[in-house]
């Protein structure tokens, strides 16, 4: 018999820019969720979220089929936060690329792009 798994993923973004005498500032945020559930029934739920500017902070939580979080027994694993330690030249690229989303985004709501 196959094994089946089931998977779901997700992802927001938000922009806010304000221009206050001849400058803008831009601010955002983008979230990812990823959800994969086992034949088993056990779901693995891993969610990422930066702040335009700052690093990435990803969550990894573990629940079983009744729907209880995991506290890392049965796999070794457990719920956790971590920040991303990336160089600095790849958080500048992270941050040119999230900002440009951003800006079309913002453009599109303004119906400019």
């Amino acid at each position: 018999m196959a094994s089946r798994s089931n998977f779901s993923s997700s992802m927001s973004y938000s922009v806010s820019s304000t221009n206050q005498n001849g400058e803008t500032t831009t601010s955002g945020q983008q979230t990812s969720h990823q959800r994969t559930t086992d034949e088993n029934g056990h779901t693995t739920v891993r969610s990422t979220n930066q702040n335009l500017g700052e690093p990435a902070v990803e969550s990894t939580k573990q629940f079983d089929s009744a729907g209880r979080e995991l506290n890392g027994v049965e796999n070794g694993a457990t719920g956790s936060r971590r920040v991303q330690d990336i160089s600095d030249e790849q958080q500048a690229q992270n941050d040119r690329d999230y900002e440009e989303r951003m800006e079309e985004e913002y453009a599109k709501r303004e119906g400019g792009a």
